[in-house]
């Protein structure tokens, strides 16, 4: 059982005891220190209000009820979407004039999994500061419910996934008369989860031809759910089985957007920001942000546009911060997380695909042919899992003397850059599993995976 609580909100797995996994308790102590924290905030403006979505994982629905009577017995009313995209969430925060929001999703982990993630009044993630200071309330339990005539109240809102859908489509850089020229056929893997409500609607909406495969919203995940290419065989080969021009692939709360090419090649998870941002970088002049374990290729297209390109710590309120300071056009993380402010900050796998599906018809050309033309780089993606003695902070400090004459960035982490080869390696303690992460990244499959490898026999050494 684990319980991990984070920048990336309260993470856990469901059933055991309380403190070692997400059960009932926790999850109405964390809601109950989210309600303080959006009371002590609004003092001035009457009963706040709260929206919550989720998505289909079979446990969604019970935390929904916790939560929500939690709410409510804070006093705060409670907007309920149902089952809803992550992003769909977010946005409606702010539609619906909401003082906050609580997306129930555990992204890719396993359907065991589950976790709060919580929402400001901008429908955007908690920055550190205040994600610590809710987390400190939560620990004290100090909590005082209200009286039976200040209790909140509950409402029920089904049109947000389609309001969500109609922003994406009147976006100007969304060609929808070239989508429909184009007559796409698309296979859409939405692994069982809210991709299998929002994914079909919006494709339809512009006219492609789709395919469904997972698309039953009953949370019963028929792969591991995170979109990587060893979990994504099936849909690689339905894809020139079904003479598709496209593969579409979602994680369970759809903010995250992987390709497959009409060959049955991965167009890669790196890419999908890295495309995106080719086609919004040659409409609209500007700079780029990602994240540290992100291609190093965004930077490339960005210097090619004239734009100049920043990282920031992993995380997606940590881009979003990266993005506001640089007032960056677009921007997101290497997992296929596509993040445009001229809708919303945040990721959103809606708008990736509207976007990337825009660009690929004006420019007429097949899905491989598009990916041959960026930077050839490979990451290798690791884990290590951690033990409970494991210290983190000495190991990351041998590291960073032991490579300490090559540029290293430590803001989360620790990132060495070997730039005259373009490679690099970033090392850093997961926010939603209990693991060390090690990226590596080459221009080539065995530079970058040797690379991975030796860092982690050093670390395996510490």
């Amino acid at each position: 059982m684990a319980l991990i609580k984070s920048i990336s909100g309260i993470r856990g797995t469901i059933g055991g005891q309380p403190g070692d996994a997400l059960t009932p308790l926790d999850t109405v102590k964390f809601a109950s220190a989210y309600s303080l924290w959006i009371k002590e905030r609004n003092r001035e403006c009457g009963r706040p209000k709260v929206v919550i979505g989720r998505d289909a994982r079979p446990s969604g629905d019970m935390v929904n009820r916790v939560i929500s009577g939690t709410l409510i017995a804070s006093g705060i009313d409670v907007i309920d979407l149902g089952m809803a995209t992550t992003p769909t969430v977010e946005m409606a925060v702010t539609s619906l004039h909401a003082n906050g929001g609580i997306i129930l999703t555990a992204s890719h982990n396993p359907k065991q999994w589950n976790a709060l993630k919580l929402l400001n009044e901008q429908g955007e993630f908690l920055s550190d500061a205040d994600g610590k200071n809710l987390l400190a309330v939560a620990e004290k339990s100090q909590f005082n419910f209200s009286e039976v005539d200040d209790l909140g109240q509950i409402t029920y809102n089904d049109t947000c996934t389609d309001e969500h859908i109609r922003a994406v489509l009147n976006l100007p850089l969304i060609d929808i008369d070239a989508i429909y020229r184009a007559n796409f056929r698309v296979v859409i893997d939405a692994v069982n989860s809210v991709g299998g409500i929002a994914m079909p609607r919006l494709l339809a909406s512009m006219g492609v031809h789709i395919i469904e495969l997972n698309c039953t919203p009953d949370g019963q995940f028929p792969h591991n759910p995170e979109p990587l290419p060893e979990h994504l065989t099936e849909i690689a080969e339905l894809v020139p089985e079904k003479n598709a021009d496209l593969g579409i692939v979602v994680d369970p709360d759809v903010d995250r957007l992987a390709l497959i090419c009409e060959d049955g090649s991965f167009f890669g998870e790196e890419y999908t920001l890295v495309a995106v941002a080719d086609y919004i970088l040659s409409k609209t002049p500007g700079n780029t942000v990602s994240n540290l374990s992100s291609s190093r290729a965004l930077r490339d297209i960005t210097e090619k546009h004239g734009g100049q390109y920043f990282s920031s710590a992993v995380g997606e309120v940590n881009v979003v911060a990266e993005m506001k300071r640089v007032n960056a056009v677009i921007g997101g993380e290497g997992n296929g997380g596509v993040i445009y402010p001229a809708l919303h900050y945040g990721r959103d796998a809606l708008v990736g695909v509207a976007l990337f599906l825009s660009y690929l018809a004006q420019k007429r050309i097949k899905c491989s042919e598009l990916k041959a033309q960026y930077p050839s780089y490979f990451i290798s993606k690791n884990k290590i899992t951690l033990t409970p003695d494991t210290d983190i902070d000495m190991i990351l400090q041998k590291v960073k003397d032991k490579y300490s004459s090559h540029r290293i960035s430590d803001i989360d982490g620790v990132r060495i850059d070997f730039d005259m080869e373009k490679k690099w390696v970033h090392l850093r303690k997961s926010n939603t599993e209990p693991v060390i992460r090690i990226y590596a990244e080459a221009l080539s499959k065995k530079e970058a995976s040797t690379l991975a490898k030796q860092i982690m026999e050093e670390l395996k050494k510490s």
